[in-house]
């Protein structure tokens, strides 16, 4: 039924430095743009709530919708990458993206700025597919790790930024503001984007496999809902009738990808060791990651009885730390084995959580310093990581270890948001923010022990034919 697809390639070794800088500055805008919306609305979730009268657990659907949408579309999205172009598939991701932004700001209710996120994130999505396989478009060979640190880099700081963004923003506007801020940057990317992002790109002749891009969005969108009902005490029965149908999608799916050539989900990636231990350290750190950024401003606001713009400011030193520990990191990982740095990387970033959830009538500086350790363990481990799993990978499947890897990113920061939501119903007031931060540290810790696990493995030689 499936046959070996033919695969056109077409000979590229980058763009010259001055273009390369600015296809590298047009990438990492929209890049950022897309990361750091995936939280920059944490800390007016409680806003949220009271302005929409929806209970805490319920406004949490305004991040997970978003992080649903991209993780449902996203492995379909660096498909459509490979088939008719990354430059396409990118350029119409940030179009949608800025549309979406601004319906975003205009939502009048709960349900319409939820619905309006969910085409953010697919927007997001879109972004988020192609953005490594482009790098092999703009970087010559030599100096593709460069990029991929660079971008590890990026990702790291942007997933955790969003928070201090939003201070920024929320000192002189309100919550729309943190929608329309994209729209001029969003227009900004598309226009750097066409003008100087490579036309000359791999393409697969290989078509798009419709029925496992349906049971992909299905298996993950089943999947997350069901995490989500557990959350919200849904009822058993309606549990269970989902339970039922991911089963059996799930079973398809993983069924059909095995058969591929080149599956939609890079399952045959996984065979190789080093590549699916990065992949489950990268899930736990994310899944900590978001227990943390998520539970923190309900308690810094509900408990401590901080501003919005003091909560995104009390927050703003994590990245700030994993600003500085993220290049270092990359740095290191050059002369140590990755397994190391993620090992102790995780475990300042367990230290650090445990350290919040203990805190007890904290001074600003109390939650400062601790957020700085954080930090500093979360950058201490990303950006080796991240290089560990696409350097595992063969260089002709760059598309499918970026779409795993965003997928494991996705993946983990969902569970942890939906987490909160499960904990937050089960420990009222501040019993829900710590029970998060411990259960974050539990995290960071299984993190540490699966990344201790990669020493045994030799780390992989960077391709760059």
């Amino acid at each position: 039924m499936f046959k070996n697809p033919v695969i056109k390639i077409e000979e590229n070794d980058g763009l010259p430095g001055r273009k390369r800088l600015w296809a590298v500055i047009a990438a990492s805008i929209a890049l950022v743009m897309s990361v750091l919306d995936a939280n920059i609305v944490n800390i007016v979730l409680p806003t949220l709530s009271h302005e929409f009268g929806t209970s805490p657990s319920t406004t949490i659907w305004v991040m997970n919708a978003y992080q649903l949408a991209i993780t449902v579309s996203l492995l379909s999205f660096s498909s459509l990458g490979d088939i008719y172009g990354y430059r396409v598939v990118f350029l119409s991701g940030v179009a949608l993206f800025c549309v979406t932004s601004l319906i975003c700001a205009l939502s009048t209710t709960f349900w319409m700025l939820t619905t309006a996120r969910v085409l953010q994130g697919v927007g997001a999505s879109a972004i988020a597919s192609v953005n490594i396989a482009q790098l092999r478009m703009i970087y010559p060979r030599k100096y593709l790790g460069r990029g991929m640190g660079i971008n590890a880099m990026v990702v790291a700081v942007s997933a955790v930024a969003g928070p201090s963004v939003a201070s920024a923003i929320l000192s002189f506007a309100s919550w729309h503001w943190l929608f329309i801020i994209n729209i001029p940057v969003a227009i900004l990317a598309l226009i750097m984007g066409l003008i100087f992002l490579p036309k000359r790109e791999i393409r697969h002749a290989h078509r798009f496999d419709i029925p496992s891009a349906v049971a992909n969005a299905l298996t993950f969108g089943l999947l997350i809902y069901s995490m989500e009902g557990i959350a919200h005490h849904e009822r058993i029965d309606f549990l269970m009738i989902q339970l039922f149908f991911l089963a059996i999608v799930g079973t398809y799916y993983i069924r059909r990808q095995l058969k591929l050539e080149i599956p939609l989900l890079p399952i045959d990636l996984l065979k190789i060791p080093i590549f699916t231990l990065s992949i489950i350290t990268s899930i736990c750190s994310f899944t900590a990651q978001m227990l943390a950024m998520v539970a923190l401003p309900f308690f810094l606001q509900n408990t401590l009885g901080r501003s919005d713009v003091a909560t995104g400011l009390l927050l703003t030193p994590w990245p700030v730390a994993t600003l500085f520990t993220a290049p270092l990191a990359g740095y290191l990982v050059e002369r140590m084995h990755a397994g190391i740095l993620g090992c102790i990387g995780m475990l300042i970033f367990a230290t650090g959580l445990y350290l919040l959830a203990t805190v007890s009538s904290p001074s600003d500086m109390d939650i400062i310093w601790r957020m700085l350790v954080c930090g500093a363990g979360f950058g201490l481990f990303q950006t080796p990581n991240n290089s560990t799993i696409m350097s595992s990978a063969p260089t002709e499947r760059s598309g499918g270890a970026s779409g795993m890897m965003g997928t494991a990113r996705l993946l983990g920061q969902t569970s942890g948001a939906t987490l909160v939501a499960l904990l937050f119903s089960f420990f009222p007031h501040q019993g829900g923010t710590s029970a998060s931060l411990l259960l974050g540290a539990v995290f960071a810790v299984v993190a540490a022990v699966v990344s201790c696990l990669r020493l045994s493995q030799q780390m992989p030689l960077r391709r760059t034919r």
